[in-house]
């Protein structure tokens, strides 16, 4: 997973017409730490489908702030600038309910680019 270093580099990664899931995280955040170990394969297993990318919400600004994020780690889905979708509860996130996220995530960008 790319990580994003700069508010810069974040407005690219989500002007891509590819669909594009952010990660939202933190190095103290426990919860972020879970989802570490499992997080490669699930990217491995959607690589032809989407991006996925880090951001760490210490180290780019405002950005956490401007996408309205209040948990971590939450998953937003964009595409040519827009947000499609985003997954964010206050509970741990299982690999289950990640990759049922970036299944839906997966079909509304499909919806929207027939």
């Amino acid at each position: 997973m790319d990580a994003i270093k700069s508010p810069a580099e974040f407005q690219v990664s989500i002007q891509s017409p590819r669909l594009t899931i952010a990660v939202f995280k933190a190095d103290w955040c426990v919860d972020c730490k879970f989802i570490d170990p499992f997080m490669p394969e699930v990217e491995q297993n959607y690589k032809d489908r989407l991006t996925l990318v880090e951001v760490d919400v210490e180290a780019v600004g405002d950005v956490s702030q401007e996408q309205n994020i209040l948990g971590i780690p939450s998953f937003v889905a964009y595409s040519d600038g827009r947000e499609l979708v985003r997954f964010v509860s206050k509970l741990r996130k299982s690999r289950e309910e990640i990759e049922n996220f970036l299944n839906t995530a997966i079909e509304v960008y499909q919806s929207i680019h027939k």
